[in-house]
């Protein structure tokens, strides 16, 4: 169900679709697959947040993509990523992965562990142009950069070391511990999403769990505080 409080809408954890097989375990919190939900078609620019558990020894055979922006960020575990243009590398917690998928392009993600389960999270964002050549970016972020404070990971000018997107979207990280606390002021004119990763916060003194996601339409000053130790994305978007 969802909760309108001023300029919020919260999309609660539960409502999300979910996908289960024998090695992958997928939420959806916008429609995707056989989950349909007319009220979660996306927002603004952004279209999938996936919040996969993929099993050891297991993962996604070579697919293929067209004109989107697809973001993969780790959160415990390992991904092996591999794609038509040559790339095969290992995505860890702390990396921001981009691939623009532009013209067309096919690649696979697997968990290479014989032990661990791997925990990600897979962004879509429509670009702001099409047909363009597809690309690969990956960067790693270290803890302290995001400890306690909002991290810029991507953006559509690259600035401050973040992963370049062809779309007028920014996106921030924060790992908190308990009690700890952000701001974030979304400006006239634009919209933003914070997604819940991992624990427990507080948003303007509304409770939210990891799943949870809301989204803002309008200028509103956030404050993000940690119930328990907690990773939240925050999307900046037009």
């Amino acid at each position: 169900m969802n909760t309108e409080h001023k300029i919020h809408l919260i999309h609660e954890r539960d409502a999300r679709g979910r996908t289960q097989t024998g090695w992958l375990d997928s939420r959806h919190t916008f429609s995707f697959g056989r989950f349909y939900d007319p009220n979660r078609m996306g927002f603004r620019s952004l279209r999938v947040i996936n919040d996969d558990r993929v099993i050891p020894g297991a993962g996604f055979g070579t697919h293929s993509h067209q004109d989107m922006e697809i973001i993969t960020y780790v959160l415990s575990g390992e991904l092996e990523h591999k794609d038509s243009l040559g790339n095969g590398e290992a995505i860890k917690p702390g990396d921001a992965q981009i691939m623009s998928a532009g013209t067309g392009i096919t690649h696979s993600e697997f968990n290479p562990s014989d032990t661990n389960p791997v925990h990600f999270l897979q962004i879509w964002i429509l670009p702001n142009r099409k047909g363009i050549v597809p690309r690969y970016e990956q960067r790693s972020f270290p803890s302290e950069e995001k400890q306690g404070k909002l991290r810029l990971i991507a953006s559509p000018d690259g600035r401050d070391g973040s992963v370049t997107i062809y779309q007028d979207v920014e996106l921030h990280v924060a790992t908190l511990d308990p009690t700890q606390g952000i701001h974030y002021s979304v400006k006239p004119e634009r919209y933003a999403w914070v997604q819940v990763a991992q624990g427990n916060i507080a948003l303007n003194d509304e409770s939210l769990k990891a799943g949870d996601g809301v989204q803002i339409s309008g200028a509103e000053d956030l404050m993000i505080q940690a119930e328990t130790r907690a990773e939240i994305l925050l999307f900046d978007l037009a």
